[in-house]
């Protein structure tokens, strides 16, 4: 699927499937964390305005990633995540956060969303 295609343009560390906390479905959009920084511009460039299976998909940069935070049983990394951020190893003016989402869906937008 799309998160596949994200694989392409390097290490993904942590997804975060938003979804409806009544339903369990998706929402439409995820917050998406790169390893490294050139992997995050790389993919928004490629994916933000293209068709996948007819929906436009809209990606962008965030200024906060979100890691999830529902799960009782947190991996390492995204406890790590919740303490430093996602870019941890980047400069902070440059954080490796993005957020991906379908435009078919309505959701509220924060700030600078993106899939990287």
């Amino acid at each position: 699927g799309l998160l596949s295609l994200c694989y392409r343009y390097g290490e993904v560390v942590n997804i975060n499937l938003v979804r409806d906390k009544k339903t369990g479905k998706s929402k439409g959009f995820c917050f998406l964390c790169y390893e490294d920084q050139r992997s995050t511009i790389l993919a928004v460039d490629n994916f933000n305005g293209i068709k996948i299976k007819g929906r436009t998909i809209r990606v962008d940069h965030v200024a906060n990633y979100r890691p999830p935070k529902d799960s009782d049983d947190l991996d390492d990394i995204t406890k790590a995540l919740h303490a430093k951020g996602c870019g941890v190893k980047t400069p902070p003016h440059s954080s490796s956060d993005s957020l991906l989402e379908d435009d078919d869906v309505p959701v509220k937008k924060q700030k600078g969303e993106g899939c990287s």
